[in-house]
């Protein structure tokens, strides 16, 4: 008794320091593949407990293992956008500019009940106030209302503002989107004069940009490592 005890307690400590080295998502904002992780390590944890006659290192090893299995490709998805898409997936647009993408529904085999419920989960009983809904990589729904219809209105104010769009992402961790690049209507030397001008002279320097609807593009530049100067 007093053995499955120390077991318990030891391997209780294990998980909980591997949970936390993972991160601090919750459940449902994890990854595919991270939730995978969790639920194998739990089930590797729940068999020495019970089993005393599994030695303690049998059981510690494979959590270890599934540790550094996830950081490792935590690593590569955040340094290569190719491997981010095999390891993630990619967000899929639901719906666009009030009208829902029935194709994208049967791919992901999503049905329309579920998806009004969502909507209305974020405050959107009517699909035709929805600018885009979109089904990020975790599973959860992002929403972006057309312009004029969020919690203050454009109309109470006597505004009309141009009508909502989706920003393009053009920049990631210094990894130009060239796809994206033509989808915006812009050539790789508009976007290296425009960094330019932000006194940024390598794209490889851009941490991140995006462009809206209004052309006007957004540059965050890294930030300098230990030691280095901007």
């Amino acid at each position: 008794m007093l053995l499955s005890a120390i077991r318990t307690v030891i391997l209780f400590s294990t998980v909980t320091i591997v949970m936390r080295v993972m991160g601090k998502r919750q459940v449902g904002e994890m990854q595919p593949y991270e939730l995978v992780i969790a639920v194998l390590i739990a089930e590797l944890a729940a068999i020495p407990m019970e089993d005393t006659d599994i030695p303690l290192f049998n059981g510690l090893v494979p959590i270890v293992v599934l540790l550094a299995v996830q950081i490792g490709l935590s690593e590569l998805a955040l340094f290569s956008e190719r491997a981010r898409t095999v390891v993630c997936g990619t967000p899929s647009i639901l719906i666009s500019q009030g009208e829902i993408v029935e194709d994208e529904l049967r791919k992901l085999r999503v049905n329309l009940n579920d998806l009004l419920e969502q909507l209305r989960n974020k405050n959107f009983p009517n699909v035709k106030d929805v600018a885009y809904a979109i089904l990020e990589t975790n599973g959860q729904l992002s929403v972006i209302p057309k312009s004029g219809l969020g919690p203050l209105t454009a109309d109470d104010i006597n505004l009309h503002p141009p009508s909502g769009g989706l920003p393009i992402n053009l920049i990631l961790d210094g990894v130009v989107n060239e796809r994206n690049l033509q989808l915006a209507g812009l050539a790789l030397d508009d976007l290296v004069a425009h960094t330019k001008k932000r006194g940024i002279e390598d794209l490889s320097q851009v941490f991140f940009a995006n462009v809206d609807e209004t052309g006007y593009i957004h540059l965050q530049a890294k930030m300098p490592k230990a030691g280095e100067e901007r």
